[in-house]
């Protein structure tokens, strides 16, 4: 192998050892996360009774949780460990719609579901019990929340088509070209026609806080809350970002710290709640910028990098407020139309592997179309009861691939 060229004999030779690469990832790493889903957790906020203030403290409370956490995990793993809101958490959110006990009882669902992330740490029994549902039911599920959300960007090109088109344009034209950036720069397009809209219409009195603050919900607790929030909201939580989340790090040759990660995650979403944060997770997607190789050569330093995605994340908790306060003043259907671009990817993907088995369709699909549906009963949204529906269709319908039906071993399926 080529040797490495010396170091200048003008600069230092301890910075000429210094790589710039896990630093740089780490930054991406944070504005992906976030430029990317934002609207997303905005639009889920509001779905569930968040008014504009106490949607953008559970957006800054989310971004210094995930901050913290980060920083506290890499620092002492020393394993390129990110972290991010739960994106498809977000999206549960705007398909289920107001609780009964409105705000407060979203709050107190939030923390039931934190404490659940906490307890997957502390009992493997709890673990367990979720490696139990099928991925098929829970990605079903995902996608059935998901497809109203992503028909926002086609409905709005029929009400406000001169603000929409361009933002799908310019995500087109990103996928193609540069698929990671595709999401913010359509985020850019959007802020540049909201700013047109707002200077064609002249000053407004109506101005938001443009420093951030967090606000106090003090929260309530309801079985119909707990059960049409708080449950699917973990089980997608676990399924959609823990569990690739692990498999990510361990692509590149990481071991993730379960217990510690479900633990911060977990107290990090029970801290954050009462201020209107969701959930924060391991991250999936995201995690790859800051364990591949585009965080430097040297594996025992990528943890720099999830590191540095940590302080990342700590400014740009600075800027949260008034990225809402400019998101607030779009027209009507912009924020979803971001929000279902930003997840197309995420149902394509919960789609495809809802119905990856051949023989195992008909319970996912029953899953899907209920959790599509927006059908509630006793109070309670329709994420629950289509994972309840796939789970009694599948026990009733599906049977494990035989040698005979499959050609494989006895027990393969």
């Amino acid at each position: 192998m080529p040797k490495s060229p010396a170091p200048s004999a003008s600069a230092p030779a301890g910075l000429a050892r210094i790589d710039s690469r896990p630093l740089v990832a780490g930054i991406v790493t944070a504005l992906v996360g976030f430029t990317s889903s934002f609207a997303v957790v905005l639009a889920g906020l509001k779905a569930v009774g968040a008014d504009p203030g106490q949607a953008a403290s559970g957006l800054l409370a989310l971004t210094m949780a995930v901050g913290l956490g980060v920083l506290g995990l890499a620092w002492r793993s020393r394993v390129p460990v990110t972290l991010a809101w739960s994106t498809p958490g977000a999206a549960l959110l705007a398909a289920s719609g107001m609780p009964d006990g409105g705000w407060p009882a979203a709050v107190g669902a939030f923390i039931a579901a934190g404490l659940l992330l906490a307890l997957t740490g502390l009992v493997p029994a709890l673990g367990r019990v979720m490696a139990r549902i099928p991925s098929s039911l829970a990605q079903a599920m995902l996608a059935g929340v998901l497809l109203q959300l992503c028909l926002a960007p086609f409905k709005a090109l029929g009400t406000v088509p001169m603000y929409v088109a361009p933002v799908i344009l310019c995500w087109l034209l990103m996928m193609k070209f540069a698929p990671r950036w595709a999401v913010p720069a359509a985020l850019l397009v959007a802020l540049a026609v909201i700013g047109i809209s707002l200077a064609s219409a002249g000053p407004s009195a109506d101005v938001d806080p443009l420093l951030p603050a967090l606000e106090w919900t003090t929260p309530a607790f309801s079985l119909q809350a707990l059960a049409g929030i708080a449950i699917p909201l973990f089980v997608v939580t676990m399924a959609s970002q823990n569990v690739p989340g692990v498999a990510v790090l361990r692509s590149f040759g990481y071991e993730t710290p379960w217990r510690p990660a479900m633990l911060v995650t977990g107290a990090g979403t029970v801290a954050a709640a009462p201020f209107g944060g969701h959930a924060i997770n391991l991250a999936a997607l995201s995690a790859a910028l800051a364990a591949g190789e585009e965080a430097g050569a040297d594996r025992s330093r990528r943890w720099v990098a999830g590191f540095t995605s940590g302080l990342a994340y700590l400014v740009l908790a600075g800027f949260s407020a008034a990225l809402v306060s400019v998101v607030n003043q779009a027209p009507e259907g912009m924020l979803e139309a971001v929000a279902g671009l930003a997840l197309l990817g995420t149902l394509a993907s919960a789609i495809s592997a809802a119905l990856a088995e051949p023989q195992d369709r008909i319970a996912p699909a029953v899953t899907f179309l209920m959790a599509a549906s927006g059908l509630a009963f006793a109070g309670i949204g329709s994420a629950f009861w289509a994972l309840l529906a796939g789970l009694a269709v599948r026990a009733a319908l599906f049977r494990p691939a035989t040698p005979e039906r499959s050609g494989g071993e006895p027990g393969t399926r």
